[in-house]
């Protein structure tokens, strides 16, 4: 990736990087009626000069003209799935960054409801929320092809102590899938979840080492399976396997890098950069996805206060790619022990052979020290 993004140009074995996010939110309720709006603006000085980005991530209206029902309209983040890594089931939210799952998401305009009804029964409670996404141009154009309504649904029971949702959507934009949760408390400090997504006819686009590109359609299946456990001294170990049905093969992986590999060398003889244009165009929203390979396994596992250092949280974090045996690991400090002020020192480190997902990434490693206020 490092040859597929800078192969015109030398920015040195190192790079530095300067970002500003400012977010900005607010509610205003009067009677049944409720406004909220989180606005983000994102400012980034890097090797590319300056960006500047603002985004309304959510601003809608919510009535909730009686206890069981909630109806909203305008732009959010509905954050469904269980997992905390991953959310296969997550149909209408844009995916997390499973290195940093704490990231505020920008959401899409929509239509929704929420109607809630309580029993005193080992069926405590059941909830169904219905969605309507419009796909327009200027509305929600990066979800699904154009012109369309889609609907998505989700139904919600606690059933014997067990959260469970099954899940929906339909329309023309997307193919149609189907998805269920779960999340189980076992004992107050051992807790189990997972999730399970079928997409109808999807289409995976790849491309082979001498650069063919093929289209294969078929019915995708993901899952994911996790725990999460607290021991007595407030150590906090989160696991997570997940299985991306829709992601590419270790040799699809190693025939894209393979004619990144080519497209260099072409560059380097003729000065022709064609072939790299080509690899960069089938990369942006396919490959170059966030873990767009098969099987990962998360692990994270976070100590408070430790040597009985208030507010000081220690934790380090690593996603292992289980079809070529890369991965990547994460160390952070967290101190929060100044009012409002939140001071975060991460790493991350990767480590994989060559042609496979972490050994071909553009950096080595990356260190960011973060100041939230």
């Amino acid at each position: 990736l490092y040859k597929l993004r800078f192969y015109n140009r030398d920015e040195g074995s190192t790079i530095e990087e300067l970002n500003a996010k400012l977010q900005l939110e607010g509610s205003l309720e009067k009677g049944i009626a409720r406004v909220f709006i989180r606005a983000n603006m994102d400012y980034k000085l890097s090797y590319l000069g300056e960006d500047y980005e603002a985004a309304i991530y959510e601003g809608f209206l919510s009535l909730k003209p009686s206890s069981s029902l909630t109806i909203d309209m305008g732009k959010k983040t509905l954050k469904w799935g269980k997992g905390y890594a991953w959310n296969p089931v997550a149909f209408v939210d844009r995916p997390k960054d499973p290195e940093d799952t704490e990231l505020s998401l920008e959401g899409f305009i929509v239509a929704s409801a929420d109607y809630i009804k309580s029993f005193d029964s080992h069926l405590k409670t059941v909830s169904f929320t219905p969605v309507v996404i419009p796909v327009y141009e200027h509305v929600n154009d990066d979800f699904g092809e154009i012109n369309n309504l889609n609907f998505a649904g989700k139904l919600y029971f606690l059933l014997f102590d067990t959260d469970i949702d099954l899940i929906a959507l339909a329309g023309d934009s997307k193919t149609a899938r189907f998805g269920a949760d779960f999340s189980r408390n076992i004992t107050t400090s051992f807790e189990v979840h997972g999730e399970f997504a079928f997409i109808n006819d999807y289409k995976k686009k790849f491309i082979d080492s001498n650069g063919n590109i093929f289209e294969k359609e078929y019915d995708a299946k993901s899952y994911l399976i996790g725990a999460r456990y607290l021991t007595q001294k407030d150590t906090t170990y989160i696991l997570e396997y997940y299985h991306n049905g829709t992601g590419f093969t270790a040799e699809e992986m190693r025939d894209y890098f393979s004619f990144i590999d080519k497209g260099y060398n072409t560059y380097l003889l003729s000065g022709s950069d064609a072939l790299l244009k080509k690899a960069l165009n089938i990369t942006e929203g396919n490959y170059g996805r966030a873990n767009s390979m098969r099987d990962y396994l998360y692990l994270r596992i976070s100590q408070k206060e430790p040597f009985d250092i208030l507010y000081f949280t220690p934790s380090i974090t690593s996603i292992f790619n289980m079809n070529d045996n890369s991965f990547s690991i994460s160390p952070e400090l967290l101190y929060a022990g100044i009012t409002n002020l939140e001071l975060r020192l991460k790493a991350s480190f990767i480590y994989g052979e060559r042609l496979s997902e972490y050994g071909e990434k553009q950096n080595d490693n990356r260190i960011e020290f973060l100041i939230r206020y």
